[in-house]
C-alpha cells in the first residue's frame, strides 16, 4: 500500500505520506486498501483522505515585523519551533521523546541530531538553558532506546544516524552546568562511540563493517553507513527512479545505489557532488567507498571528551585508552585527508586509495577541531578566501550540481564550522570578513521577505537558494542560532 500511495502522484513531497497519522487501526487500513484498490471505481486520493491524516506543514504562527530586528524575530521564532511532550502525536511514524525539543520548521516536523547541535549555540545565546538540558536528554534517551541517536525521531529513520554531534552538545551543556555533566553523559557517549566503532571483526587493510573502515599500519577510520539498501519512505519516489537509473546507465546495483543514496543521507549533506564519481550525475554515487574527513574530526573529539570524562570519572586507565585512541586518530587525519598539492583537506576514497575530487568546506573541520599545524592553517586560510569566500558568505563546494549542499548554496553550519575554526587560529579579519558577508546576507533577507532561510545563496545575494528534493524551507533553527552567536561575535 506504501508503494502504491507514494507511486501515485498524490503527493509533491514524499515526506507527507511518511509523515501522516493513520485514523484506524494499521491492519484494518491494509485489509480496506486490498479489498477496495481491485474496483475499477477506487479512489485513491479518497481512500488515503479517508485513513490518514496529513501533517501540517510548519509556519510561523506571527507575522514577521520586517521594521524590527532578525535577533528580535529570533527570540519570537524559538517558542513556535519548540514541541513539548504531550503535543506529540501517537499513531504515525514519529517516535515520542520525554523532554521539549526545537524542530528546525517547515517540512521537518521531529527533532534532527546534528541540527540540534548548532540550534543549542542560539538557545545558550537566547539564555534557553533548560531548554538545551531538555533536548541533551532527549539525545541521551534515544541512545539508552536504540543504542544510537537515530537522524530524527522517526521509526523511519532507525537505520541511520547522522554526524555524531552529542559529545559536543555534552561540552556545550558542561559550559553552563559544569564539567560533572560529563561523566553523567559518559555512558550514552561509550554508547555511541560503539555503535560507529562496530568492526565485525574484521582486520584485514581496507576492509570495512559498516560504518569502520579498517587501513594499514593499525589505523581506523569512519564512514557514513545505512543499515538498509531500499528507497528512503520519506524520499521513495526519488530514490526508486534514481536506482533505475543508475542500474540502466552504469549497470550498478540498484540496492547498493539505495545503500549509498542513505549513506549520503546519514551525513547530512544530502545531496552533494561530494559523493558523486561523476560530480554532475547522482546515479555515480559512492558514499560508503568514502571516508570523509569531518566525520573523522567528529570521532576525534568524542574520542577525546571519552578520555576526559574517563578521568573525571576516575578511571585513569580508560582516560588513557581513549587518549591513544584520539591520538591515533589525528594521526590518521593527517595522513589520509590532508592533500600536500592543494594544501587542504580532502575526503578519501578508500576503494582507490586515493582522495576524491570534491572540494568542499568539510575540509575546514580539522581548524575547527585544532587538528591543524601552524604551517598547514595559514595554508587553508589562502584556500578558504580564494575557494569559497563569496559575497553572501562561504558556498559549500566549487560545483554547481543543481544539488543543494552545492554551489552556489552557504549553509548556517559550514558558516560556523569555518568561522570558528579561524579564530582558533587568530585568522580574525577572515573571520570577520566571513561574518559579515554571511550575516549582512540574511539581514538582507529579512528586510526583504520576514523570513529565515534554510539555506541561501551566497555566490548571488539576489537570487533565493534552490537545488534537492524539496523547496528551501523556513524556520529555520540553525540559521537562527548561527546568526545570534555570529552576531554576538562569538569564538
Amino acid at each position: 500500500m506504501f508503494h502504491d500511495v507514494q507511486n501515485s502522484g498524490l503527493f509533491e513531497d514524499s515526506k507527507t505520506f511518511a509523515d501522516a497519522i493513520p485514523l484506524k487501526d494499521p491492519m484494518l487500513i491494509i485489509e480496506k486498501y486490498h479489498h477496495e484498490k481491485e474496483d475499477p471505481n477506487f479512489d485513491m486520493d479518497a481512500f488515503v483522505k479517508s485513513c490518514f491524516r496529513m501533517p501540517a506543514h510548519i509556519k510561523s504562527t506571527f507575522e514577521p515585523d520586517k521594521s524590527g530586528s532578525v535577533t528580535e524575530h529570533i527570540e519570537r521564532l524559538w517558542s513556535v519551533l519548540t514541541r513539548q511532550p504531550e503535543d506529540q502525536e501517537r499513531g504515525g511514524s514519529l517516535i515520542p521523546i520525554p523532554h521539549p525539543y526545537v524542530v528546525p520548521g517547515g517540512r521537518f516536523r521531529e527533532i534532527y541530531y546534528w541540527d540540534s547541535y548548532f540550534t543549542m549555540l542560539g538557545l545558550k545565546e537566547s539564555g534557553e538553558t533548560e531548554l538545551i538540558g531538555h533536548m541533551v536528554n532527549n539525545f541521551a534517551y534515544l541512545i539508552d532506546t536504540f543504542g544510537f541517536i537515530p537522524t530524527a525521531n522517526r521509526t523511519y529513520y532507525l537505520s541511520r544516524s547522522q554526524p555524531p554531534f552529542f559529545s559536543l552538545m555534552v561540552s556545550l551543556f558542561s559550559e553552563i552546568n559544569g564539567k560533572e555533566v560529563l561523566v553523567q553523559y559518559l555512558p550514552q557517549m561509550q554508547r555511541e562511540y560503539d555503535y560507529w566503532m562496530d568492526n565485525g571483526n574484521k582486520n584485514e587493510p581496507f576492509s570495512a563493517h559498516r560504518r569502520l573502515v579498517i587501513l594499514p599500519e593499525g589505523h581506523v577510520l569512519n564512514r557514513y553507513w545505512d543499515d538498509k539498501a531500499t528507497p528512503r519512505p520519506e524520499s521513495y519516489i526519488e530514490d526508486v527512479e534514481l536506482g533505475h537509473k543508475a542500474a540502466s546507465k552504469y549497470n550498478a546495483s540498484v540496492k547498493e545505489t539505495y545503500r549509498h543514496i542513505r549513506a549520503a543521507a546519514e551525513s547530512g549533506w544530502d545531496f552533494s557532488s561530494r559523493w558523486f564519481s561523476d560530480e554532475n550525475d547522482f546515479a555515480t554515487v559512492h558514499t560508503t567507498d568514502i571516508l570523509p574527513v569531518d566525520l573523522n574530526c567528529l570521532m576525534y573529539f568524542l574520542e577525546k571528551k571519552l578520555s576526559e570524562a574517563y578521568l573525571l570519572s576516575g578511571d585513569i586507565e580508560s582516560c588513557r585508552v581513549y587518549e591513544e585512541k584520539a591520538g591515533n586518530r589525528a594521526k590518521a587525519i593527517q595522513l589520509y585527508f590532508w592533500d600536500e598539492k592543494k594544501k587542504y583537506y580532502m575526503d578519501y576514497d578508500f576503494k582507490k586509495e586515493t582522495f576524491t575530487k570534491a572540494v568542499t568546506l568539510a575540509g575546514t573541520f580539522p581548524l575547527f577541531f585544532n587538528l591543524v599545524s601552524k604551517q598547514q592553517s595559514h595554508c587553508m586560510k589562502t584556500y578558504i578566501r580564494l575557494n569559497f569566500l563569496k559575497s553572501g558568505g562561504l558556498r559549500t563546494t566549487n560545483i554547481n550540481s543543481g544539488q543543494q549542499w552545492d554551489a552556489p548554496n552557504g549553509w548556517a553550519p559550514l558558516q560556523w564550522i569555518a568561522y570558528k575554526g579561524l579564530r582558533n587560529y587568530n585568522f580574525d579579519q577572515t573571520a570577520d570578513d566571513l561574518s559579515a558577508e554571511w550575516l549582512g546576507m540574511i539581514e538582507k533577507e529579512f528586510k526583504y521577505s520576514g523570513r529565515m532561510l534554510e539555506k541561501y545563496n551566497v555566490s548571488d545575494t539576489n537570487l533565493t537558494a534552490g537545488g534537492g528534493e524539496y523547496a528551501n524551507q523556513e524556520g529555520f533553527g540553525w540559521t537562527n542560532a548561527v546568526y545570534l552567536r555570529m552576531k554576538n561575535r562569538k569564538r
